[in-house]
């Protein structure tokens, strides 16, 4: 039973990041989407962000994240639900 806990700690203590830059000058206009719901452990992935009317020049940089609070969902719902953090931000003109 202790090395289950320990895992699950471990498991639990790192998150997951991941950051595209397109070189692009950012701006300061920044989508944020805490709870975008992908599932079975991200193997169907969440619906594209619509940056098309916030981000006229394009985009600057985005990053996807599964925070503390969304990988606990994920394990409470035994992976069938995995939420991620996706934050986007715009290209200055």
């Amino acid at each position: 039973m202790k090395s289950l806990g320990a895992a699950l700690l471990i498991l639990l203590a790192g998150c997951y990041h991941a950051t595209v830059e397109t070189g692009a000058t950012p701006s300061t206009v920044v989508i944020d989407k805490e709870f975008a719901s992908s599932w079975i452990y991200g193997l169907v992935p969440p619906d594209p962000v619509p940056t098309m009317e916030r981000c006229p020049n394009g985009v600057a940089k985005v990053e996807t994240q599964h925070t503390f609070v969304n990988q606990l969902v994920g394990l409470l719902t035994l992976g069938i639900y995995t939420p991620m953090q996706i934050k986007v931000t715009c290209a200055a003109t």
